[in-house]
């Protein structure tokens, strides 16, 4: 079997993606023109705040061209094409693509190769197969012999045609579709389609929002919480002043740090609450770990930083995923600043160091021309 390439989603656009994160700003000073005042939870647009919370719900045209552009598309001999114009790999055999089925984990080392593993679903790996399906069962004559290896953007219609299906017959129809595991799907490679191969795979796997297919996952999905969350302390990278959904070390720029996950599941138990309800207990649960986690109840005004959360939808708590993180970063006009630095200690905010507002939550007004100054 020769050489493979991942094909990783770029999900179609979700109506009712288009709501807002939460956002809890602490700091008692009166606030810039368009900030959010003290204490009050405002919404920000979807794109600023929940881009870096959800999957990004983009078309298949305009994610295909952010792939290229931004984060290397995948080649028809490897998976991180890095230099779209430049040479692929040359084609190699690989039995494992071509015995992968239901259920087997995968994983791979060199991400322009390809080089699949078979590995325990217990252990790391990068994508869970839901379906091996051979595309020349369907009638027409799109798949049979001789036809030209299909592009990127049909290999997209065929993962949304054949995976989502496939990923909801095998998970029982309990996929969160705001989760944080995606439908992949795994082609054989255009050397093995000249040679008559028409198998896919499609899986189940982690993708960040810049489409990078490299953060591992352990367990089988049926048996995971598909919530999206990290662990506490994680940095979410930032590009473009949106989040990337990818960790990087907190000394590296970043748009928000976790700070805790919270499991709304015991505070709520029958049915999904409302978002007015999951926002007054997110805001209690978050404001109370950010005196601990950033070191005191000033830290949060003294750093001008703003604690947020997400809220969960009914199809994601009916399948299950029932936890949030509670979120620490500042936000801006145009999405986020960039953050160096972990809130737990110093940190640099677009380069520069925080100015805490003045302890009175006022500033002393320039007295008028000719009047005495004032008494100290």
């Amino acid at each position: 079997m020769s050489d493979q390439h991942v094909r990783e989603p770029e999900n179609g656009p979700d109506p009712e993606w288009a709501e807002s994160a939460s956002e809890w700003d602490d700091a008692a000073a009166e606030p810039e023109p368009a900030a959010p005042r003290a204490g009050k939870r405002v919404h920000l647009p979807a794109h600023k705040m929940r881009w870096g919370l959800l999957a990004v719900a983009v078309g298949a045209v305009v994610a295909a061209i952010v792939t290229l552009s931004i984060s290397g598309f995948r080649s028809s001999h490897g998976l991180e094409a890095r230099d779209p114009g430049g040479a692929g790999p040359a084609g190699r055999n690989n039995s494992v693509f071509g015995t992968a089925k239901t259920g087997d984990c995968l994983t791979w080392t060199n991400a322009k190769t390809l080089d699949l593993s078979k590995v325990n679903c217990a252990d790391k790996h990068l994508f869970e197969v839901t379906a091996d399906i051979d595309l020349s069962d369907y009638p027409g004559r799109e798949f049979g012999p001789g036809t030209r290896f299909p592009d990127s953007l049909r290999f997209a219609e065929l993962r949304d045609e054949h995976c989502f299906t496939a990923a909801q017959s095998y998970l029982g129809g309990r996929l969160d579709p705001r989760g944080r595991f995606v439908v992949g799907m795994i082609n054989p490679g255009e050397p093995a389609w000249n040679k008559g191969d028409r198998t896919v795979r499609c899986g189940l796997q982690l993708v960040s929002a810049t489409g990078n297919a490299t953060q591992q996952t352990v367990g089988r999905v049926r048996d995971s919480d598909q919530s999206r969350i990290f662990d506490p302390g994680t940095c979410i990278g930032i590009n473009q002043n949106l989040p990337t959904n990818e960790p990087v070390d907190c000394t590296e720029p970043h748009a928000y740090e976790v700070m805790s996950s919270v499991d709304l599941g015991q505070q709520f138990n029958s049915g999904t609450p409302a978002n007015a309800d999951q926002d007054r207990y997110m805001q209690d649960q978050c404001a109370r770990v950010a005196d601990s986690y950033l070191g005191g109840p000033k830290a949060l005004i003294n750093k001008t930083l703003t604690i947020f959360w997400d809220n969960i939808d009914a199809r994601s708590w009916l399948v299950g995923s029932h936890k949030l993180n509670c979120l620490v970063g500042k936000g801006t006009q145009d999405g986020f600043s960039s953050i160096t630095g972990s809130a737990k200690g110093n940190i640099m905010i677009d380069g520069q160091a925080p100015v805490p507002p003045p302890s009175n939550g006022r500033s002393t007004p320039a007295p008028l021309p000719g009047a005495a100054p004032p008494v100290r």
